[in-house]
């Protein structure tokens, strides 16, 4: 390791241990509304800490619920003046947290935020939307543009900002939430497409001085290509898995990478010992410029993981045969045990 001082994502501006801590006070705060629904259509069915909200419709069918943005990526896209692809992003960071809870997403609402009126941008970011949602299968059945020149800044005039809501449905009794997992399940990662769209905070300042738009041999494509490179949607795929087989937990690798997984097993005393093949090109390169430990990485980045599922060992010739017809590469990452906590290739990370 360089003498060089290591570079962090609490460094570049993002403590995930402090968001982690207003998440769970915003949380409680917000749970206090729960009690407006109890006993009427709409009552919470989970407490907030999934991967959405979850609410009883009757019938046994429930709505899963959830919002999420681009995060600085945008940024990059504004750098870059590519501006289709982010559109695939944002729809991807809704539709595959909905798929943890087991539901199936069916409908979006985008958000746009602009610097100023700009109907070129908006065309693109429309077409990454479209594009995104037909992968996932949902339509987008409305939204919000707002003009917010004092609030939002970008490069040339044409900052912006994204974010979605999706909504996805599941039966009330196939709700998946972690509580199935058991010690000796399988954990099964399918391959992301790059960085997907978290760490960029701490990637941008990587790659600041880099240039975006010089190929790079061990990538095969310029810088910029790799990073813009849009998120993985899991929709189909994962939709097939639970269609005809058991599956007990389901993570996306998204902010906080693998430790991500705890969420799945909250006050139970179960630990995940994963093994991570050798990452793609790009955290090499990220990891090498940054002069990135291995915990930080790990912790910040998916390392070429998306998508995390928990299921017996019985299934895993299936859903792997699943994946890899829809094109997804998937690994055989480890166990579940008894425990406390994530631990990748022998680092305990939380």
């Amino acid at each position: 390791m360089s003498a060089r001082r290591t570079s962090s994502y609490a460094d570049a501006g993002v403590d995930i241990e402090k968001v982690r801590s207003i998440q769970r006070s915003l949380g409680t705060q917000l749970e206090e509304t729960f009690n407006t629904r109890i006993g009427r259509s709409g009552s919470p069915l989970r407490p907030i800490g999934l991967y959405g909200g979850v609410i009883d419709i009757g019938d046994g069918n429930a709505l899963a619920l959830h919002t999420d943005g681009v995060g600085t990526k945008i940024l990059l896209a504004q750098e870059l003046e590519k501006f289709d692809t982010v559109g695939v992003d944002c729809v991807a960071m809704t539709v595959n947290d909905l798929i943890c809870l087991g539901s199936e997403p069916v409908s979006l609402l985008d958000y746009i935020a602009l610097e100023k009126e700009d109907d070129v941008l908006v065309h693109e970011l429309g077409r990454g939307l479209v594009r995104g949602a037909k992968l996932a299968s949902a339509a987008i059945v409305g939204g919000e543009t707002a003009i917010m020149g004092d609030v939002i800044k970008g490069f040339a005039g044409r900052g912006f900002d994204l974010a979605c809501m999706g909504v996805g449905l599941v039966k009330k009794d196939r709700i998946i939430d972690g509580s199935a997992i058991v010690p000796g399940d399988s954990i099964l990662g399918v391959k992301s497409s790059g960085l997907h769209s978290n760490g960029y905070t701490l990637a941008r300042k990587v790659f600041k001085r880099y240039p975006l738009k010089k190929r790079v041999e061990e990538l095969g494509c310029t810088l910029g290509e790799a990073l813009i490179a849009p998120t993985s949607i899991y929709v189909k795929e994962t939709m097939d898995v639970l269609e005809g087989g058991e599956v007990h937990g389901i993570a996306h690798v998204t902010g906080g990478s693998f430790t991500k997984l705890i969420r799945l097993t909250e006050g139970r005393k179960l630990s995940f010992n994963i093994r991570l093949p050798p990452p793609p090109g790009l955290f090499h390169l990220l990891q090498r410029v940054g002069h990135i430990s291995d915990r930080e990485m790990w912790s910040t980045f998916n390392m070429g993981v998306g998508l995390c599922l928990c299921l017996p060992e019985s299934e895993l010739g299936r859903v792997i045969r699943i994946y890899e017809k829809g094109g997804f590469e998937t690994f055989d990452l480890g166990r579940v045990e008894k425990g406390t906590g994530v631990t990748v290739n022998n680092l305990r990370l939380i």
